[in-house]
């Protein structure tokens, strides 16, 4: 019997706590020794496992860190997506993304320390970064901005595609800067600055002058 022939023997309910167990631990260890620093029995040691019981779930470390890229995006979509749901104005819309954009990194250090710095540290993992879960992510802030020029509310002229990035890109920049900073303070409360210099940007002349 090999190794995933074990695993795929272990109870359902048993297997998610030891997967999740796992991530978690992983977190931790490529936030403190770096990606390149960690080994898979750091790992074990810090999710209190042997060393082989990691290899019940992932085949390598590379995989502990993609899992972690994949299960970071898909609660983020679907935090995103719940906090949108009884939400109609597309400038509150932006707001409630940037806040839970930033909240969600400034509530687990280590997970914005891997998320933000050790995810990045090659071509290959950039390359999943860019054309995984982060395009669906993207057409969150993207079908928003849309509606907002549907509405009037923000000016047709732009691409609503390049400025959905524009503002990913403010959000992961601020989320960068609070990791590197010696500062500690609320991560979240920063979302409503960016939002405020997007719609200015975005805003039809009528509005922007309002503001």
């Amino acid at each position: 019997m090999n190794i995933h022939s074990v695993a795929s023997s272990i109870p359902v309910v048993d297997k998610h706590v030891k997967h999740v167990a796992i991530l978690n631990a992983a977190t931790t260890v490529f936030a403190k020794r770096g990606y390149f620093g960690s080994q898979v029995a750091d790992i074990a040691r810090e999710a209190g496992i042997a060393a082989g019981t990691v290899y019940l779930y992932f085949r390598s470390k590379e995989e502990i860190l993609t899992s972690i890229f994949d299960r970071t995006m898909q609660e983020a979509i679907e935090e995103g997506r719940a906090a949108l749901s009884d939400v109609r104005d597309p400038v509150e819309r932006l707001r409630r993304i940037a806040r839970t954009h930033l909240a969600r990194m400034g509530r687990d250090r280590n997970l914005a320390i891997v998320f933000q710095v050790e995810l990045r540290q090659t071509t290959k993992f950039m390359e999943r970064f860019s054309n995984s879960g982060l395009r669906e992510y993207l057409s969150v802030i993207q079908q928003t901005i849309e509606d907002g020029q549907a509405r009037g509310v923000f000016r047709k002229s732009i691409n609503a595609r390049t400025a959905s990035k524009v503002f990913f890109g403010a959000l992961d920049e601020l989320a960068t800067n609070w990791i590197l900073s010696r500062r500690r303070y609320a991560l979240e409360n920063q979302g409503d600055e960016i939002v405020d210099m997007i719609v200015g940007g975005l805003g039809t002349p009528s509005r922007t002058a309002a503001r």
